[in-house]
């Protein structure tokens, strides 16, 4: 493992096109690489396919890391490695969400939005599932698929019992563990205090929608599409 100081050299060689910096890069970091790729196992893509593309995200990774962010390269490379896999799973059927039901979350949202300028308030979910003839479990359902397939905090069951993804991805690597927990807490950092708030209770205290809608004093609807705005922003993060 090479020390933080001469890493970088290498990382400087390996962006002015030195082929042998580039491999040194790389094999230091195998490790980590490896411990990424473990969360993904037994998720729909073999190993090798996955070490593979966990490859492409590292060497992106050295290609367009800048000291001058005051981050460290391992830092950098852990949301860019994980974002690869993560566009590889959704963009090959690891996970997908149909067209049709992308249809009616589009018009649902549409429908929240008029309502809401309409009325200063968000509709239930009673009233959007009579809007549209159809049951309050699909009003959710459709809801919920803005947010799928690849975000770690999506929702892998009902709402009350249900775990976050997050929670299904096995922890092996401590380092790993870290690293993101320093990129997920500056991340964070950057919401509005009631954005902050939202993900406390949502993911810190496994309080429900109903639960935190109640606690903030608005709708469960709009607590739904909030939370899928945070995601939306910490998925923009982890992926760039």
């Amino acid at each position: 493992m090479l020390e933080y100081g001469e890493l970088l050299k290498y990382v400087r060689l390996a962006q002015n096109g030195d082929i042998n910096a580039k491999e040194t890069v790389f094999k230091s970091n195998t490790p980590l690489i490896k411990s990424i790729i473990r969360r993904f196992v037994g998720k729909g893509v073999e190993y090798d396919d996955l070490y593979q593309i966990a490859s492409v995200g590292f060497l992106k990774a050295i290609k367009n890391f800048d000291e001058s962010l005051g981050v460290k390269f391992s830092t950098y490379t852990v949301p860019m490695v994980i974002g690869e896999i993560k566009r590889y799973m959704r963009d090959n059927g690891a996970i997908k969400v149909s067209r049709t039901l992308k249809i009616l979350a589009n018009k649902i949202n549409k429908y929240i939005d008029a309502y809401s300028a309409a009325h200063d308030e968000s509709p239930s979910v009673e009233s959007i599932a009579e809007n549209f003839g159809i049951s309050q479990d699909e009003v959710v359902v459709a809801l919920d698929s803005n947010r799928m397939p690849i975000s770690i905090f999506d929702s892998v069951g009902d709402e009350d019992d249900g775990q976050e993804l997050i929670e299904r991805i096995p922890y092996v690597d401590s380092e790993d563990k870290i690293l993101n927990g320093i990129h997920l807490t500056d991340i964070i950092s950057h919401l509005s205090d009631r954005e902050k708030k939202i993900v406390y209770l949502r993911f810190f205290r496994d309080k429900t929608q109903s639960e935190v809608a109640e606690s903030i004093g608005v709708s469960q609807v709009q607590i739904s599409r909030l939370e899928n705005k945070i995601i939306d922003k910490i998925r923009s993060e982890y992926e760039t």
